[in-house]
């Protein structure tokens, strides 16, 4: 089952590198300004996005794949029809410890698959959101 009590959820936030799948170079965008905010309070943000060079002054990668260095959360912004692959790709690596789907993103077999493989999960929640109610 996806993540919902509030210990559970803050569990996740205190984790500290976030891969950002999806994170866009347009500011005034949520896949833009949320991963600014988790970058201003204290988050390492890695941007994955195939149409970028860099974002915020980092390298963006292709794909999750591509990251060379260590993540604790996949941070989703693309489409739910889009998670089977990403979750695939989660689940290609070690060091992941949970998968975030933000608000309006579910995809209840992918996130399955992912508890399944130990990785914790939460779906269809924003990650700014929950960190401003739990952690401010």
């Amino acid at each position: 089952m996806p993540l919902e009590r509030d210990d559970e959820l803050r569990d996740v936030l205190e984790l500290d590198t976030v891969a950002v799948v999806g994170c866009s170079s347009t500011p005034g965008k949520d896949a833009h300004e949320i991963p600014k905010y988790l970058r201003e309070h204290g988050y390492d943000v890695i941007p994955v996005n195939p149409f970028a060079d860099e974002i915020f002054g980092r390298e963006a990668y292709d794909s999750l794949g591509d990251v060379d260095e260590d993540v604790d959360i996949v941070d989703v912004f693309r489409p739910s029809e889009e998670v089977p692959e990403i979750v695939d790709a989660v689940l290609d690596r070690d060091d992941v410890d949970a998968v975030w789907l933000q608000l309006g993103i579910r995809d209840d077999e992918a996130a399955g698959r992912a508890e399944a493989a130990g990785k914790r999960v939460v779906q269809d929640r924003c990650m700014k959101v929950e960190h401003q109610r739990l952690m401010e």
